[in-house]
């Protein structure tokens, strides 16, 4: 099980594939489990690099809270152990704050920037649905239900019912992996950082010169997708793929259009 050390911790990575290093970031409370289905076929093309953010995984699970930029850190600090000095970034959702941190912050080492299902932080991104919220909050169901119901609103209409053995597995993986509370809330930090207008992305994005695609499922009640026109907008000639089929999930939902679109961008 590969390791490197740094900032402080370890971090547990894997490689796949050989070519231009691409770098998956996860988002909340996720491993690098959640590019499973994508892995595979991006690794035809590309040297694939995951990793369990600090507080997931098999990384470490330092007190938090966390922030963009510490785990925009472990990065710089993950391509410095594999001698990598540049790569192309793709975060997905919370990992989307920790790209555009590290595009921010390490500009010359970012090749090309994908920022999926994410927002730009502050007052003015189109929040999470009311939908949404209600199920993702809800403290009543007991956990099997709630990650259930979770995974229904977090994916595209129909898409739990049409697939039930993904659903299944999924569940599966998730009550072998339970989620560490403290490292869970240590990332949510994360997003909640970012929520005064003065933290956010929304007025430094301009300052990214790396070329820029922002993916989103068409059905994310998560993250809307109405954030991508206006990340678009801060980010000059940045490019917008909506795949139509998927909702917040789309990495595991549709990897096959999701890794076709990064192909062809890149």
């Amino acid at each position: 099980m590969p390791k490197i050390q740094t900032n402080g911790i370890e971090i547990y990575y894997e490689t796949h594939g050989s070519g231009a290093p691409l770098v998956l970031i996860s988002g909340l409370g996720y491993p690098l489990w959640q590019w499973h289905k994508m892995v595979p076929l991006l690794a035809e093309k590309f040297q694939v690099i995951t990793f369990d953010n600090r507080g997931v995984g098999q990384s470490d699970k330092p007190a938090g809270p966390y922030t963009a930029s510490m785990l925009a850190a472990d990065v710089a600090g993950l391509l410095d152990a594999l001698g990598i000095e540049k790569a192309v970034i793709m975060g997905h959702s919370m990992g989307g704050f920790v790209a555009q941190a590290f595009a921010l912050e390490y500009p010359g080492r970012v090749e090309k920037l994908i920022l999926c299902s994410t927002n730009f932080g502050g007052p003015h991104h189109v929040p999470i649905t009311a939908e949404a919220m209600a199920v993702l909050s809800d403290i009543k169901s007991d956990p099997v239900t709630r990650f259930k119901n979770g995974l229904g609103v977090s994916t595209a209409p129909g898409f739990a019912e049409k697939n039930p053995e993904m659903i299944q597995q999924w569940l599966e993986w998730r009550l072998a992996n339970p989620i560490d509370v403290a490292g869970y809330q240590s990332q949510m930090a994360i997003g909640l950082g970012l929520l005064a207008e003065a933290a956010s992305f929304e007025h430094k994005l301009e300052k990214i010169s790396a070329p820029t695609l922002i993916m989103f499922g068409a059905h994310d009640k998560v993250v809307p997708p109405g954030n991508a026109d206006l990340m678009a907008s801060k980010l000059q000639g940045a490019k917008v793929e909506i795949l139509p089929d998927s909702g917040h999930f789309f990495p595991i939902e549709v990897p096959e259009a999701a890794a076709k679109a990064v192909i062809q961008f890149v």
